[in-house]
């Protein structure tokens, strides 16, 4: 999608930093940190909520949740983390590509704050 942030930084059109990738996902920090680690995880293909990747790709939905653990893991997480999945406007997503929040580094309350 020629418009859409996430993509653009899967390709390498947009510089970020990193953390981790395998052949469909790619995580990598939070510009705008809410926590003092703040990881977003990405597929690498264009969905545009979790309720559009469940229902087209079950399996990837799986491995997003799985790359945010090994994510949580690599980052020292051991006390606790949490992960955030916004899902449309009224949920909080301001970009419109499927990514998973992994937040920790802190004890985060609820609601955030």
């Amino acid at each position: 999608m020629s418009d859409c942030l996430f993509c653009a930084i899967v390709a390498g059109e947009i510089p970020a930093t990193v953390v981790h990738e395998t052949d469909d996902v790619v995580a990598f920090r939070d510009i705008s940190p809410q926590a003092p680690t703040h990881v977003v995880v990405v597929p690498r293909t264009h969905y545009a909520d979790v309720a559009e990747l469940s229902a087209a790709d079950p399996a990837l939905a799986g491995r997003l949740l799985a790359t945010g653990a090994a994510v949580a893991d690599a980052e020292g997480l051991s006390d606790g983390y949490r992960f955030v999945l916004n899902t449309g406007r009224d949920g909080g997503q301001t970009v419109f590509h499927v990514h998973l929040h992994v937040l920790g580094g802190r004890a985060l309350t609820w609601p955030p704050g």
